[in-house]
């Protein structure tokens, strides 16, 4: 792409939640860089030559960045899923083969991103093998580019494991998240304790084993005093604790994925292979609680939780089948069934999806701004479709929303002021 290529989009409700920013109006993008933008660009007209793309009053906003993301398949088909599902920075697990707990891998994540058309930034594991027992480099894996550190789908479990890696953790300014589940309460489980999980038969995991993980971290991160970041948030007591913490002053932040807000435990009936989550879906009153973290703030971020697995680790008994959702190309979608039914503000929603993870993560982009980089996603909030996993760019099948009627739709997102997805 040329260095000075002009892009203006035209026509355009213009949504940027750093700033508060919600207007019709136009952006020019130069190189891979935003220009300007505003209500009263190019009010008079285009007169430059430059590339011109009409909005018609669809949403334009900051590049989803997406804080959890397992690369279970290879990078160009994620980074086609991304871009499809309008997310233009991606943070993936450490949960790879090999495991990435040395600076060598941390350095060859971010070498998959060339030209891949999604940015990568690693997040490296903070047990060595995640094992969770020995700490890895913290210091050595930060210099190379890690963003944070935690052990993906495992619970960093013992207690000095956790206040080490705290403790070093501090002194090199990084974030630790936490898969919140306590590996004892959680170890047979497959599904929520309760009633449904009688009836099936299926063996629990009851919700304490959430917020008895997040309330001792909580303790630990007060001692140390290092940025903490709940992967997944699940359960009304564990968002009540993170609220708590937030009053308290904690340096403490949290996430969840649209399964938790929009499913509940009912989704697994008939032992549908496809809503085994980890952690599992919850009770409806949980997921009411975690549509309330988010309209308050308490939850900072929405995060795919993107997980492909093939038809043969799925189509299983529920107890042997693996556990994990895709999600990127109907995160979107989900998430403004919120704004739709009238629970979530747009701008939070956005906010989530965007400044938030930017912020927490350290890394640019987020904002819709002069000089800060051309990722964009635009969007339509209204048009109606019905999911169709047959349809997704993923190879992986396993959503949990098949069929699933839903509004908003990506129409094109943009890297760098380069197209990477149009719609059709």
């Amino acid at each position: 792409m040329a260095a000075d290529r002009r892009v203006v989009y035209i026509n355009a409700r213009l949504i940027d939640p750093a700033s508060g920013r919600d207007e019709r109006g136009a952006l020019l993008t130069v190189g891979g860089k935003i220009w300007d933008l505003g209500a009263a660009l190019f009010a008079d007209g285009i007169t430059d030559g430059s590339e011109v793309v009409d909005c018609k009053g669809m949403c334009l906003t900051p590049g989803f960045i997406d804080m959890q993301v397992f690369l279970g398949e290879s990078v160009d088909t994620t980074a086609k899923a991304a871009a499809a599902g309008g997310v233009t920075s991606i943070a993936t697990m450490p949960n790879m083969n090999p495991v990435v707990d040395r600076a060598s891998l941390v350095d060859y994540v971010e070498r998959l991103a060339h030209d891949s058309g999604v940015r990568i930034h690693p997040i490296a594991a903070a047990t060595k093998d995640l094992g969770g027992e020995e700490m890895t480099e913290i210091g050595l894996l930060r210099q190379a580019g890690a963003l944070a550190f935690t052990d993906g789908r495992k619970a960093i479990a013992d207690s000095q494991v956790m206040r080490r890696i705290l403790t070093y953790a501090k002194a090199h300014d990084a974030l630790v998240i936490q898969h919140a589940e306590d590996p004892m309460l959680a170890r047979e489980g497959v599904m929520n304790e309760g009633e449904m999980a009688t009836r099936l038969g299926l063996p629990g995991i009851p919700s304490i084993a959430e917020v008895i993980m997040v309330e001792r971290d909580l303790r630990l991160v007060a001692l140390t005093g290092c940025r903490y970041h709940v992967g997944l948030v699940t359960t009304a007591a564990a968002v009540d604790a993170v609220r708590k913490a937030k009053a308290a002053g904690l340096p403490v932040t949290c996430g969840t994925a649209p399964q938790y807000f929009a499913l509940n435990e009912l989704a697994v009936a008939e032992y549908r292979t496809f809503a085994r989550t980890s952690p599992p879906l919850r009770t409806e009153e949980d997921r009411r609680a975690v549509v309330e973290g988010l309209a308050d703030g308490t939850i900072d971020v929405i995060v795919s939780s993107h997980d492909p697995h093939d038809v043969e680790s799925k189509r299983l008994p529920f107890d042997l089948a693996a556990s994990g959702v895709i999600g990127l190309e109907t995160l979107l979608p989900i998430m403004l069934e919120l704004h739709h039914g009238g629970h979530v503000p747009l701008a939070r929603l956005l906010a989530a999806l965007t400044s938030r993870p930017a912020g927490i993560l350290g890394i640019p982009g987020g904002k819709l701004a002069k000089g800060e980089r051309a990722d964009l996603v635009l969007f339509n909030p209204d048009t109606p479709w019905r999911i169709d996993p047959e349809q997704f760019h993923s190879k992986a099948k396993n959503s949990p929303f098949e069929g699933r009627p839903v509004q908003g739709r990506i129409i094109r997102t943009i890297l760098g002021g380069r197209t990477v997805y149009q719609a059709g």
